[in-house]
């Protein structure tokens, strides 16, 4: 459960997952559940746990939500935005080179986990908890984060500067490694968020069979 600490708190501090144009108390609520859930996950976590952390009343959190599983999908849906909107740039950003646009997927991806930790972790650990139609949408956005990615590979297989025999697994193996960040990285630690980056940058290259 959350510590008594935790429930007398008011508005949550920001999360990446509110927009401009919410509306404070909705996007306060938000906030409240990737605190509780983050502490207790989605079944440990209770409506009147995450209205309490916001500062506010189960009622208006039935306002505003359908219910707990209305906030996990909004959780997730909006999390998977945030990935697939940086990964769109860094694509746009980047140049024709299969590698350069390898790296610069990697580090949007990377950055978007270290940034996020909480969201993340939530995202991926409690997938098994959303339902229909929530998983269905949830599952199809990280679907098209996937195929980013493996577009990427295919495209420097074909073009000869990857060698890898094998790119739908190697594209799943970086996705699945960038993606882990959240569960380990903390700032304040020997690497920097540069340095994670780079690193990441440099597995993904090799998993490709990219010689630099």
């Amino acid at each position: 459960m959350v510590p008594v600490e935790a429930r007398r708190r008011t508005v949550p501090p920001p999360t990446v997952l509110t927009r401009p144009g919410d509306e404070p108390t909705a996007a306060a609520l938000l906030a409240a559940a990737v605190e509780v859930m983050a502490v207790n996950g989605y079944h440990g976590s209770s409506v009147r746990d995450i209205a309490s952390a916001a500062g506010t009343s189960p009622a208006v959190l039935y306002h505003h939500y359908e219910s707990k599983q209305g906030l996990l999908v909004r959780l997730c849906d909006r999390g998977l935005d945030v990935l697939l909107r940086a990964t769109e740039d860094a694509l746009d950003d980047a140049g024709p080179d299969p590698a350069d646009r390898l790296g610069a997927i990697v580090e949007a991806h990377v950055r978007v986990h270290m940034d996020s930790q909480r969201e993340s972790l939530i995202g991926n650990s409690e997938l098994r908890a959303l339902e229909a139609p929530g998983r269905a949408l949830v599952v199809a956005k990280r679907d098209a984060q996937q195929r980013l990615f493996d577009r990427v590979v295919r495209d420097g297989v074909r073009s000869g500067r990857f060698t890898t025999a094998h790119p739908d697994e190697a594209s799943r193996f970086i996705t699945t490694a960038c993606t882990g960040v959240a569960t380990w990285y903390r700032r304040g630690g020997p690497l920097t968020d540069d340095d994670v980056v780079t690193r990441h940058r440099a597995i993904a290259l090799d998993a490709v069979g990219c010689g630099r």
